[in-house]
């Protein structure tokens, strides 16, 4: 048997080092330069973004022109760009001696303060007409409270100088950079980001991206596996830490190994006791309320669903794994015989990370019954009904669906029955989505409303996939308040969040029921065409590149090429 290679820790404990000595210099940079640091990064992320994308695509099996690249497109330059360029709307509100939040944004709904976070801007109305989101603060929360305590780094209350880890995920691109800007901007911290080796490619990319980061000694980045991980999550000049990953990682690095390891957990006697927040994952439920949907319905939303299941391989820690539907509603069958024709007609791919042949081979050892469509990575389970399944347990982390079919002779009924299995059921509080027909919103409000209020979750789409909440920059990212290091769950604190608010419980995405111009007979007017990021859409990938070029450098003269590739789609 090959020994492992020994550690190498100088190059980790050089890297600490300096970003030791220039942490006091970070803290002390002023708002107008942190603002001009992220204006000049701009333009290097669209100067990267071909070879970001290319080299993502490659390492998923595919070429950069492939369809499937839109996903690249959006997960990692795009998202990039839009958060920074989400910052950079609250910084400067900030320099311009303005609050963070205009207080005609905050208002009082179901007894909570509530802040509408998106859209943000003129550009963000048309570019996602019909798109919205808004953040849910902590019961007991004032407005007057959360306009106070809002950006506090930039208000009179900075944080120490101090060196945070990031421990990169190895799935979606976008992930490590925007935590970096988290730790930086946000709380005002140097950044040593340790690459996952699943993706240590785009290492090149980053360290371009942060080229005057990195020059000034702000954030170094590292390659390395567990046995690096393990020497910098205990290293005494690393102030912070956040990761990530999967529940095993936190309690690995929290508790330790062993035998002890679950001793130490009950008696609450960490190992490791540095402050720490995590993105964790679990098993994400999609709704399917009942109602008046028509053909072309069922269509769109299959390709939403099935969406939500396959981008990135279904590699996301909120893809789609739980479909809840309506046992006795007429158009179960019909919309799962939509999913099961989209499942069919795309192209195919494999999935790619570590451990999803195992995952997936544990789903079809449990379900013989299993449906697998082209490559047979896709997999449908139609009818789980053992609520110890390991559908409804374990996450799968892969090209996997289960189908859960819940009581409710109406909307009102089936709601209560789906918030409560998707609470107290299923593992995970990181993101939720629930599709509902307007018509059926207007004719259940309260309903529909207190489903909206009762599910916990750290992301709610209605009728928007709860990762778009991800990407938007001003939303807060992260599980649903609750959890502890003795039951991290889906994890502890919130990320991104441009606006910088403090006390928040979740937030709230909503997004049309039907593309335009069908929505204006849907009772969800906007002038959104099908989402660029569906798996279904044949132009996602040029759109996405305009988007990102738009993003980057927004000229009026780029938003016809925008709206004509977006139609096509």
């Amino acid at each position: 048997m090959t020994a492992a290679p020994a550690l190498d820790a100088a190059p980790l404990d050089l890297a600490i080092s300096d970003l030791r000595e220039s942490a006091a210099s970070w803290t002390a940079v002023p708002l107008p330069e942190r603002i001009a640091l992220l204006e000049r990064m701009l333009p290097r992320i669209a100067d990267g973004a071909p070879g970001m994308v290319a080299d993502a695509a490659r390492a998923k099996g595919y070429e950069a022109d492939s369809d499937w690249a839109a996903e690249d497109w959006v997960a990692a330059p795009w998202a990039l760009a839009q958060t920074v360029g989400a910052y950079l709307h609250v910084l400067r509100r900030l320099a311009a001696g303005h609050a963070p939040v205009p207080a005609k944004s905050v208002r009082t709904r179901e007894g909570r303060t509530v802040v509408d976070v998106f859209p943000a801007t003129a550009t963000d109305r048309l570019l996602l007409n019909g798109f919205t989101a808004e953040v849910w603060t902590l019961p007991g929360t004032t407005q007057e409270q959360l306009l106070a305590r809002a950006a506090g780094e930039y208000r009179g209350r900075p944080g120490e100088p101090a060196v945070a880890l990031v421990l990169g995920a190895g799935n979606v691109a976008a992930i490590t950079p925007l935590d970096i800007l988290h730790k930086l901007y946000a709380q005002g911290q140097v950044v040593l980001a340790k690459m996952n080796p699943v993706n240590a490619y785009l290492r090149p990319h980053f360290e371009k991206v942060f080229a005057e980061f990195v020059e000034r000694g702000w954030v170094r980045f590292v390659d390395g596996g567990a046995a690096e991980g393990a020497y910098l999550t205990t290293h005494e000049e690393v102030d912070t830490i956040h990761v990530t990953g999967s529940e095993r990682t936190h309690d690995a690095i929290v508790w330790g190994t062993g035998a002890q390891a679950e001793e130490r957990r009950r008696a609450d006697t960490p190992l490791n006791d540095k402050p720490f927040t995590s993105e964790l994952g679990g098993v994400s439920p999609c709704i399917v309320t009942p109602g008046p949907w028509s053909a072309a319905d069922f269509r769109f939303q299959a390709e939403h669903i099935v969406t939500s299941k396959l981008n990135n391989s279904g590699h996301n820690c909120v893809a789609s794994q739980i479909l809840l539907v309506p046992r006795h509603w007429s158009g179960t069958e019909r919309l799962l015989a939509e999913i099961r024709h989209v499942l069919r007609e795309l192209p195919q791919r494999g999935d790619y990370y570590p451990g999803a042949a195992d995952r997936l081979g544990s789903v079809t050892g449990a379900h013989p019954e299993a449906e697998a469509y082209d490559d047979t990575c896709r997999l449908l389970v139609p009818d789980i009904t053992d609520a110890d399944d390991p559908m409804l347990t374990d996450e799968v982390f892969a090209s996997a669906l289960g189908v859960v079919r819940l009581p409710g002779d109406d909307a009102p009924q089936f709601l209560r029955a789906a918030t409560a299995f998707a609470n107290d059921k299923l593992p995970g509080t990181l993101g939720a989505t629930l599709l509902v027909h307007p018509r059926t919103e207007r004719a259940h409000r309260a309903a529909v409303d207190e489903a909206v209020a009762a599910l916990r979750y750290g992301t709610l789409g209605v009728n928007c996939w709860s990762a778009f909440g991800f990407l938007l920059g001003y939303t807060p990212w992260g599980a649903h308040p609750g959890h502890t290091r003795q039951d991290i769950g889906s994890g502890i604190g919130f990320v991104h969040n441009a606006f910088l608010l403090e006390d928040v419980e979740k937030t709230v995405l909503r997004a049309p029921f039907a593309p335009a111009p069908r929505g204006l007979f849907t009772g969800s007017p906007s002038l959104s065409p099908r989402p660029p990021y569906f798996v279904t859409n044949r132009t996602g990938r040029t759109t996405m590149a305009r988007l990102t070029a738009y993003a980057t450098d927004p000229r009026a003269s780029r938003l016809p090429g925008i709206f004509a590739s977006a139609l096509r789609g």
